[in-house]
């Protein structure tokens, strides 16, 4: 089964949006029209992609007719060279109607629209990839969740290695079992242990019931031991035990269960670093290590903030309809400032700008980036510089 089934007649733009899914990791097959021969086993797809010419040309009926062949849950009707970005849809949001801005205009960015009908059309478990490093370590990725092999991501706080786990378990044999992720910097010590191993009633004050623990909520599946080291030192031989024996011990019990779960751990630390200075062990770190793989901050990909920030001006719009054009000006901001703050940081300046734009499109005037932490600075210069642009507006 394909996500996105793509009719390529009468649509200019279809090389570019195919090249776009596929640097997104996104499953589409193409069709030259509705009535090109199709094999419909392997056709059945979550959403189907047409242009609005091409739409009209054929009709409503033999179009949702032809949907229902291929039981998609969506149809996207592309409009090419429009004079503005514009976003609608009909039948409860099963049809959605796209407008794409004249790629002549000087205000608009190429790929814009057609990252941000990538993101429409996406699942939750598809990453915002374009830029070649992304995309190779995505595919590199997709090739470990094949095995079942334990997982460490190391890299900056705010570049995606939650998001890469999630990529792996939803490629691997295990999708259809729990995905269970537990920050280990935000619990405290003296919980830690009964949250990952259960603990019996009455074992200690306040255990009034029995509780399983994450590993065992995990089993069949993917456990993301997310900041692993921030874990204590003292919890560490257990885990080394628990991964090597396959098997927990709660907490108050003396019989050890059996558990099958892929461990993936992700860091922001020098490990290096932190075994020397006896912060963390050696064992475990080698236990973990089996397939180590490292995220990029987001200043050394910056081909990636186009489709990254499309998902999360999405995330932040209540309806599809309000989702509102982010102009070159804006865009050219975006794609060259270093982000420090990775794409944690891209996330607060898209809420700032959702807020201040005029609900049709983000300018450059609403992109504001509160660098005062980098430059030593005062707190105070945002909320001026916020209350100047909402004054302004």
């Amino acid at each position: 089964m394909s996500d996105v089934h793509l009719i390529t007649e009468m649509f200019s733009s279809v090389d570019r949006l195919s090249e776009i899914l596929q640097d997104r990791q996104i499953p589409f097959i193409c069709s030259d029209n509705i009535t090109a021969d199709v094999d419909i086993s392997s056709s059945k797809c979550q959403t189907l992609i047409i242009s609005d010419q091409y739409y009209k040309k054929v009709g409503n009926d033999a179009l949702i007719s032809f949907a229902k062949t291929l039981r998609a849950s969506h149809i996207c009707a592309v409009s090419e060279n429009q004079p503005e970005f514009g976003i609608t849809s009909e039948l409860g949001g099963k049809m959605i109607f796209l407008r794409l801005p004249n790629q002549k205009s000087e205000n608009i960015s190429e790929d814009y629209g057609l990252q941000m009908l990538a993101t429409l059309v996406s699942n939750s478990g598809v990453v915002a990839a374009s830029d070649e490093s992304s995309q190779k370590l995505f595919k590199l990725a997709k090739r470990v969740a094949n095995t079942d092999v334990t997982v460490f991501i190391n890299g900056p706080t705010g570049t995606g290695k939650e998001v890469l786990s999630k990529f792996i378990h939803n490629n691997s044999k295990r999708n259809e079992a729990g995905f269970v992720a537990v920050n280990c910097a935000a619990i405290p010590e003296n919980m830690l242990e009964a949250i990952l191993f259960g603990y019996e009633k009455g074992s200690f004050t306040g255990a009034s019931t029995t509780n399983k623990g994450i590993f065992r909520a995990a089993d069949s599946g993917t456990l993301l031991l997310d900041e692993i080291s921030e874990m204590p030192i003292s919890l560490q031989a257990k885990l080394l035990r628990a991964l090597q024996e396959k098997s927990v011990t709660p907490i108050g019990s003396q019989t050890s269960i059996p558990v099958d779960v892929r461990v993936i751990a992700t860091t922001n630390r020098n490990m290096v670093e932190e075994i020397k200075n006896g912060n963390f062990r050696e064992d475990l770190y080698y236990r973990l290590n089996v397939f180590p793989l490292s995220t990029l901050s987001l200043a050394e990909r910056t081909s990636d903030i186009i489709a990254i920030s499309t998902v999360l001006i999405k995330k932040h719009c209540n309806e599809i309809e309000s989702i509102p054009f982010l102009a070159t000006s804006a865009l050219n901001l975006l794609v060259n400032y270093t982000w420090p703050g990775n794409v944690r940081e891209l996330e607060n300046v898209i809420q700032r700008a959702l807020v201040l734009s005029d609900g049709k499109t983000i300018s450059a005037e609403d992109i504001i980036i509160d660098d005062t932490l980098y430059q030593g600075g005062g707190q105070a210069h945002i909320q001026n510089m916020m209350e100047k642009q909402a004054i302004a507006g």
